[in-house]
Order: C-alpha cells, then structure tokens, then sequence
C-alpha cells in the first residue's frame, strides 16, 4: 500500500468516527428529553400558516337587533373538522359571544342579546380553536359596522316624548333623568310608584350562575356593592326621595361567562311589590325609574 492511499484511508476512517461520535450524542440528547418537550419539536405538518377571512358582516353591513345575524368566512389551512369562535365587540370590548362553530364557512340565524344598542363601532372577531401549531393561532377583527335597536330606540324616544309631555308647575324644578354614569350609558326600561318611601330590593341571578359581578345603584349612590350574583336572594333596604323620580340601575364589573349581566330584581314597599330585569355589560347600564305616590 504506498503511503498516500493509506493516508486517505485513514482520514476517512477518521471523519466516519467523528460523524458516529455526534449523531451518537444527538440521539442522546434527544432519548433523554421528556415527552412533552419531544411533542414540541416542530415538524413540516405543523409549520403552515393558518388563517381566517370574515367576508360578512363588512363595513356596510347594518345589523338589525330584532332579525338573526349571519357570519361568513373563509379559511386557508384550517380543515372542517375544527371549530373557530366568535365575538361581537363595541369599541375593543366583548359585548357578547356569538358562538363556537365548524368551518363550514357560514352560519345565520344568531340571536343578538336584546341590551345590545344601536351604535356604528361594533365588530366581529373570530378566532381558531385547537390550531395543530400552538404558536400561530388565525384570528380576524372585522372593520367597523353598524348595529340597530329599534325597540330601545323606540322606547326611549317615548320615555322622552312623555316626559316633554308632563306638565310641570312653573315653581317646580324639572329632574332630567341621568343618561350616563361612569362613561356608560343609562336605559331605562320602566317607571313604577310605590305607596311608601321605604322600601326593599332583592337581587339574583337570571337564569344560569355564570360568575356575574354587580352592583346597584339609587340616586347615584352604591346600595349594593360589587355582589357575585347567584340563585340565593340579596336584600337591602332603602329609603326614596318624594317629589321626584329615583334612578335605579345596574353597574356590571364583568361580563361573567355568559354576557351580558342579567339580574332578577323585586322591588316592595311591604303591600305592593314589582318584579324587573335589568341586563348591562361593560359600555351600557339599564335602569327604572322609581317614584313615591303624592
């Protein structure tokens, strides 16, 4: 063998030992992950991009309160079997879950929650559940759109027509109901009148227990402060102003797991007594209007 050739042998030889020595370690390293860490190394299957396109509602799509909503949408790299979720929102803020549905790229006859009011900066966000690559989840954010109320429109254009209506002597001083509180809008959905000024209320939840945080208002000042709502009643006594009408209305701290707050409330002075509902959520409070009789 001349010394040459037996060079090159022995390089090769060398390089081979070499090679065997760190795919060696490689797989060293890799027996001794754990299994979730093994579950992490990203493969070709779970590096495609994933995304979502909501086609409707868009930026001339008005939304009545009173008729079912429908979304469209497409997808790229999202199969059919997996689901995408949906979210109303008013300025940045959830105002209601409209639901987890399959990729079918449609889905009509939601039902809007009724406090929801008439306003032009609604949108809706869709978001993928259980992607394959957790660190690249498809999300979308509508442009703005608008949403109608007429029923609460309606309603409050007669509780102000009525008010313009009463006539008022001219040493009275006429009170103007509150219209906001906090930056949020007030609703009001009834007016009642009592024998006495001294009364109760009893506050629960409406409907399923879902972590709903409250508080109630009269006049302004906190009567119930901050209560997670449940099935069991909370009561307090309070005492009205005569002469006058006394706002009463609910403040919500959450939006709880099933937006928005709905609250049963029971109203009595000892010999008559009303049963209401009051719904709120982060932008918007509904409210009575309570009055002692003459």
């Amino acid at each position: 063998m001349s010394f040459f050739k037996a060079k090159y042998i022995f390089l090769f030889i060398g390089l081979l030992c070499l090679w065997t020595s760190s795919y060696a370690k490689g797989m060293a390293e890799v027996n001794s992950m754990p299994f979730s860490q093994l579950q992490e190394i990203p493969n070709d299957s779970t590096n495609k991009k994933t995304k979502i396109d909501i086609s409707y509602p868009n930026s001339s799509t008005v939304w009545d309160i009173t008729q079912p909503a429908k979304l469209e949408w497409s997808t790229i790299n999202i199969g059919s079997e997996k689901s995408i979720r949906f979210f109303l929102a008013l300025n940045d803020m959830v105002v209601q879950e409209l639901g987890t549905f399959k990729n079918s790229f449609s889905v009509s006859d939601i039902i809007l929650a009724k406090n929801i009011s008439t306003g032009d900066a609604y949108q809706v966000v869709g978001i993928e559940l259980f992607p394959d690559n957790k660190y690249q989840i498809a999300k979308f954010a509508t442009p703005y759109f608008s949403i109608k109320n007429p029923i609460s429109d309606a309603r409050k254009k007669a509780y102000e027509e009525k008010n313009r209506q009463k006539p008022t002597p001219s040493s009275t001083k006429v009170v103007e109901p509150v219209n906001q509180f906090d930056g949020r809008n007030i609703t009001y959905v009834k007016e009642v009148a009592f024998d006495k000024e001294d009364i109760t209320i009893d506050i629960w939840d409406h409907g399923r227990q879902d972590d709903d945080i409250v508080s109630i208002y009269l006049n302004g000042k906190t009567v119930i402060a901050k209560h997670l709502l449940t099935y069991q009643r909370k009561r307090v006594t309070c005492k009205l102003e005569k002469g006058k009408p006394n706002d009463l209305f609910l403040y919500a701290h959450n939006l709880g797991k099933s937006p928005p707050n709905t609250v049963s409330i029971e109203i009595t002075d000892g010999s008559t007594s009303e049963k209401i509902i009051l719904n709120s959520d982060l932008k918007s409070c509904e409210a009575v209007q309570i009055s002692v009789k003459p």
